[in-house]
């Protein structure tokens, strides 16, 4: 490119100072010695006006015809053009490189900031993670002493759980045990109580019949003994009536002493008969004190079938409760850990 004010002197001082030098003033040589600015074709054209302007004569080296040179020259300002056009155009798009390079470098700088901003983001994310990956290390030592924990408590229960199953099968079978011995027990004390019941029956029955057969056979005798209290009036009536004629009555008096003795066998009939009644009366009342000793009983057996029954259930509830609770012994062991 074309140096901005570049004047004919300084391209005459450069070809002067070639010339003084030795050395061919073309044009490649005099742009070098005005610091490679200024178009080719402008000292092109500054040289030969100046040669022009000296005649011709300038002392060179030449071994060249003219017209050659003038060739050479024309071909040299013709590639000069071309060059510079070559140029220009290199030079815009090479300014139009810088740009779009501008462009990308921008958004190059905008893409690594971005990635920048990422990397800081992804480093302190990698940070956090490092410190949850210590945290959870920390919690898996953690979770791994507490499942060790655990499984050892597993395997106690477990022990438990045998040793309870064992219990809870003795039990069971003390349990078993206690009821056959409860239900035989109940079995043959309700048999007795109905034997007793029935043999209380039966005797308290005989006893009042045998207290009505005697209590009709009273009245039966207390009606004889009326009806002889009546005759003996009578016959006492008749006795004094018969004084005045004993001599007459012997027979009737010998009838009433006859009667007289029968009426005392009757009054000592009658004696022992109450005799019987008091002995029967007696009967009856240890009869009524052993049917009072077979209630207690009976009252003391249903309070001790009360009290097996209150202890049975106390049993079953416990057996229940360790059921349940092997229940859950059997829930948790089935849980498998997370």
């Amino acid at each position: 490119m074309a140096r901005t004010g570049l004047y004919k002197s300084e391209v005459e001082k450069a070809r002067n100072s070639l010339i003084a030098q030795g050395r061919h003033p073309s044009v490649d040589a005099v742009r070098i010695a005005l610091g490679n600015t200024g178009s080719k074709s402008t000292i092109h054209k500054y040289l030969k006006e100046l040669e022009e302007e000296n005649g011709g004569n300038v002392d060179r080296k030449t071994s060249i015809s003219e017209a050659l040179q003038d060739l050479v020259a024309r071909l040299a300002v013709q590639l000069e053009a071309e060059a510079s056009n070559r140029i220009t155009e290199l030079e815009s798009r090479h300014s139009e490189k810088d740009r779009l390079h501008e462009v990308e470098v921008k958004a190059l700088t905008a893409a690594n900031a971005a990635i920048q901003e990422k990397l800081d983001l992804t480093i302190a994310a990698i940070k956090q993670e490092i410190q949850s990956h210590e945290q959870t290390r920390e919690a898996l030592q953690s979770e791994s002493i507490a499942r060790h924990t655990l499984t050892q408590q597993v395997t106690d229960l477990k022990e438990r759980l045998v040793e309870n199953e064992t219990h809870r099968q003795s039990l069971e079978e003390k349990h078993n045990h206690a009821r056959d011995a409860l239900e035989h027990y109940r079995s043959s004390v309700k048999e007795q109580r109905d034997q007793d019941i029935r043999r209380h029956e039966q005797q308290i029955q005989q006893l009042q019949a045998e207290m009505r057969h005697l209590q009709q056979s009273l009245v039966l005798k207390q009606n004889e003994v009326t009806q002889l209290n009546q005759d003996g009036a009578k016959l006492i009536a008749e006795l004094s009536q018969a004084q005045k004629s004993l001599y007459e009555e012997k027979n009737q008096s010998r009838k009433t002493q006859t009667e007289l003795d029968a009426q005392r066998a009757i009054a000592q009939r009658v004696a022992q008969m109450e005799t019987q009644l008091i002995q029967k009366t007696a009967r009856i009342t240890d009869l009524q004190e052993q049917h009072a000793e077979v209630l207690t009983q009976n009252k003391a057996l249903e309070t001790q079938i009360s009290s097996l029954q209150l202890e049975l259930a106390k049993t079953v509830a416990k057996l229940n409760a360790q059921q349940l609770m092997m229940n859950e012994f059997k829930t948790f062991l089935n849980v498998k850990p997370q």
